[in-house]
């Protein structure tokens, strides 16, 4: 029973990890989509594409916008009420 566990645990882990990376790049992908001023609609539906069920939001300062996202962990993970969460930000174009 515990070799069941510590292995669920580590699964549960590289799943996190996973999870992270794509939100990592679908964060870097919107903020250079909203610095390129792509719109709200067309970002989204991306995102839905890539990181399903990620809620994302958005904030600009100064040439700087970015954009946030956050997203269950999903799997052994999501039992324990995990989210995980990326930010990026990309220069504005004037």
């Amino acid at each position: 029973p515990a070799v069941v566990l510590v292995l669920g645990m580590v699964l549960g882990g590289i799943q996190l990890g996973v999870v992270q990376i794509r939100l990592q790049d679908a964060a870097a992908d919107a903020a250079r989509s909203l610095g390129r001023g792509d719109s709200a609609p067309a970002l989204a539906a991306r995102l839905a594409q890539q990181a399903p069920g990620a809620q994302w939001s958005s904030s600009r300062s100064g040439a700087m916008v970015c954009a946030h996202l956050t997203a269950s962990a999903g799997g052994p993970a999501a039992l324990l009420g995990l989210t995980v969460s990326a930010t990026s930000c990309a220069r504005a174009e004037q």
